[in-house]
């Protein structure tokens, strides 16, 4: 018979400095709307890396061309910052779980249209295209409303590790759906991968029904181009934010080489390898979240988001120099590691500073730092490939990174020095918190 109150590990142990590695379940514990969103997040994250890998691959197969791959970033990028914005705006101003919602069901419908073009006797170029583009433009809708949301269904102390088991959740998917629709593809056919992730989506939205509703603030304002300068001016107030959105968009920008993966791995004889690299990043950004118990502890993330985003771009180098495929995955997956300790500090620095009646519009400038780089990073990955080579463009733009963001932190001191113990941003957020706490439980 076991032991019903075994004895705690000692101060320093084995097993209580394991303990302290594990990621902090108090978030899931402790919000069930947290758990659904978690949920809803993890089924769409697989089917979405579905077709994350699926859509270069039939456009490669139907034009045969890196250019051409690398143009879905040029058709996401326009509808990606305007809706981005007014998404932003969007999401202060009205309830937060619709406009997630109702952007969830949009995104299904797209990949349905996906599956429809795929099961045509002669597929079209031109669908893709624009179904890219509308997915852009429903990303940038819903992304802020759920960047936003987050404070609202987590305790403020605890949002770093949500944010890491929000990272945990990105990776699941993006290690399983990538690795999968390889073999979907190649065993199955391209309309498994766009069906499966149709069927993602509906799962999601079933989900996403549950949340409880997040309604704007009374006095809340309608969206409109003012509203969206508030914003901007406010983030141009704060240089620290600043500094995050400028390294988030030059590591991508230069070191964000996924559109020319198909033909990487053919130069490397090593097409089974294909799904392995787009999810390699994720692997290694599965093991920084899978013992992220040490992200709490830290409290200068500004040094953090800077060290890790050159640690993205050398990684991304040296794989470019590589000429064995298993050394390519290896460097991959360190990158994807440097590139999870980025984004979880820079998150903390987001979610623990900004006012909840800004939470929406400055989501939106977030998501064009994170996603408008990425984009722009696949046009200039495919173009440079077709002027200098597939790995030239890898290994070069590696080193641009590691130079751009070695610059950036001289130009932003602010950002270096940042701590949120003392933070004037992070003290009033705690304060407002402990606010709305004492007022929900005299309640």
């Amino acid at each position: 018979m076991t032991d019903p109150d075994p004895p705690s590990p000692t101060p320093g142990s084995g097993g209580s400095r394991l303990r302290a590695l594990l990621p902090d379940l108090t978030p899931w514990r402790a919000s069930a709307d947290f758990r659904r969103m978690w949920l809803a997040g993890l089924v769409t994250t697989f089917g979405t890396f579905l077709t994350f890998v699926a859509l270069p691959l039939q456009l490669k197969e139907l034009t045969g061309s890196a250019l051409a791959v690398g143009a879905i970033g040029a058709v996401e990028l326009v509808p990606l910052i305007v809706f981005g914005l007014y998404g932003g705006a969007l999401a202060d101003a009205m309830d937060r779980r619709k406009l997630i919602l109702w952007t969830e069901a949009g995104l299904g419908l797209l990949s349905a249209l996906l599956l429809l073009n795929t099961v045509l006797p002669h597929p079209m170029v031109w669908p893709l295209y624009v179904v890219a583009a509308l997915v852009s433009a429903l990303t940038g809708l819903q992304r802020p409303a759920l960047q936003a949301i987050l404070p609202r269904v987590v305790a403020h102390e605890h949002l770093p590790a949500a944010t890491a088991l929000n990272s945990l959740r990105w990776q699941a998917g993006a290690i399983a759906g990538p690795s999968l629709a390889g073999i979907i593809v190649a065993f199955a056919g391209l309309p498994w991968a766009y069906g499966l992730d149709v069927l993602s989506y509906a799962v999601s939205v079933a989900l996403s029904v549950r949340l409880a509703p997040s309604p704007a603030a009374h006095d809340a304002e309608k969206p409109s181009l003012r509203g969206i300068l508030e914003g901007a001016r406010y983030a141009w107030g704060r240089k620290e934010l600043l500094g995050t959105y400028a390294i988030d968009m030059a590591a991508m920008f230069f070191a964000f080489p996924n559109a020319v993966f198909p033909f990487l791995a053919d130069e490397l004889h090593a097409t089974w390898a294909l799904g392995l690299m787009y999810s390699a990043a994720a692997i290694g950004s599965l093991l920084v979240s899978l013992t992220s118990g040490w992200v709490p502890k830290v409290h200068r993330h500004g040094r953090m988001v800077v060290l890790a985003a050159a640690g993205w771009g050398l990684a991304m180098a040296v794989a470019g120099w590589m000429d064995n495929v298993w050394l390519v995955l290896v460097f991959l997956a360190a990158a994807g590691a440097c590139d999870t300790v980025s984004g979880l500090f820079r998150a903390a620095m987001w979610d623990q500073t900004i006012p909840d009646e800004l939470r929406g519009r400055l989501a939106g400038i977030e998501l064009l730092s994170y996603s408008v780089g990425p984009q722009l990073g696949q046009v200039r990955a495919g173009g440079m490939a077709s002027l200098t080579g597939v790995r030239a463009s890898i290994w070069s733009g590696g080193l641009a990174c590691v130079a751009s963001v070695g610059l950036l932190a001289v130009c932003l001191p602010r950002l270096m020095s940042y701590d949120v113990r003392t933070d004037e941003h992070a003290e009033a957020a705690r304060r407002r918190a402990a606010a709305r706490t004492a007022v929900a439980e005299a309640a």
